[in-house]
Formats: C-alpha cells, structure tokens, sequence
C-alpha cells in the first residue's frame, strides 16, 4: 500500500477517521489544511482574508503534490482539494483515495460551532454547505477507490469498514 487519501466535504470526519486509520495501520498520519497552516504560520482564515480563495488553492495545490510524492502516508485533504485538476490527477496517483460522504444535514450539525472554516462565513452556512457538495460530489466520486458513509457512525466503525473494503479492491 502506498497512501490512504481521504477525500470529502466538511465534517465528513477526515481527521478524525485518517488519524484513528493511521494508528490501525501504523502510518503516518498528514492533514493538508494542518500542513499548509504549519508551513505559513497562519491558520487557513487568516489566509483565505489575506490572499483570497486561490491564494490558498495555490499553496494547497504545492502542499497536496507534496504530501502525495510520500510513501505510507493517511492524508487527510481540504474540502476543496479536488476542485483543481492538477489536485485531482495527485490525489488518484499518490494512493487509494476513500471518499468519505456525510449528508448536507450531518456536515451542518459537526461544523455548527467551527469558526476555522472561511467558507462557511455566510448567512445560510446550510445552503452554502449544500452548494459545495452537489458541486463536488461528482468530483470525489470520479477519484474514489472507495465511499465510505459517515452519517450516524461512529468514527471507529467507519475505520471498520474502510479496512475491511480496502481488503476487497483489486490491486490498481
């Protein structure tokens, strides 16, 4: 195995499922958003105010080939990370990529009190919220080795699952 990508919207539980799958699997554990932050000394609000949404897909883009030229990695990406071709085309070559899926209504509920995510400083974080999954739904889909439901399921059990799909796949 090379890397385990995860791949989804907010609040799907990307960070949460990658680190307790990192630890299964004695991996080491990378998320972008975290990595990107680290690398800049500022957290990704405080980047979106000062360079605008493609200043940070910018420094996403560099972070996410990067992290993918790794070896035995489980990393975590950005909601957005697949809207870039270049991002999408890194994300499928540098490993298994497990798009985990939550609904509008479960994405709502875990980023309620989360003041860290600058595209949810809307009136109507529901319907924005909304808007980016139909969006790019379609696009973690066409990368995805596996989707993995995470409505209602506790993280532990959503590792569960991964790991015993993972067994199933074919070797690519």
């Amino acid at each position: 195995m090379r890397n385990l990508i995860l791949v989804g919207p907010m609040g799907a539980g990307k960070s949460t499922i990658g680190r307790l799958l990192a630890k299964e699997l004695r991996l080491l554990f990378k998320d972008s958003d975290k990595e990107i932050e680290l690398r800049c000394g500022a957290n990704i609000p405080w980047i979106f105010d000062k360079e605008g949404e493609p200043g940070f897909r910018d420094r996403e883009q560099a972070m996410i080939a990067e992290l993918c030229a790794l070896d035995g990695v489980v990393l975590a990406t950005g909601g957005g990370a697949v809207m870039r071709e270049a991002n999408r085309q890194a994300l499928h070559q540098g490993g298994r990529v497990i798009y985990l899926h939550a609904s509008v209504e479960q994405q709502v509920g875990r980023t309620a009190r989360d003041r860290n995510r600058p595209l949810l400083r809307t009136a109507n974080p529901e319907a924005t919220l909304r808007t980016l999954l139909e969006t790019r739904d379609p696009l973690y889909r066409e990368i995805a080795d596996l989707v993995v439901e995470t409505d209602e399921r506790p993280p532990r059990m959503v590792v569960i699952d991964i790991l015993e799909r993972l067994q199933q796949l074919p070797p690519r």
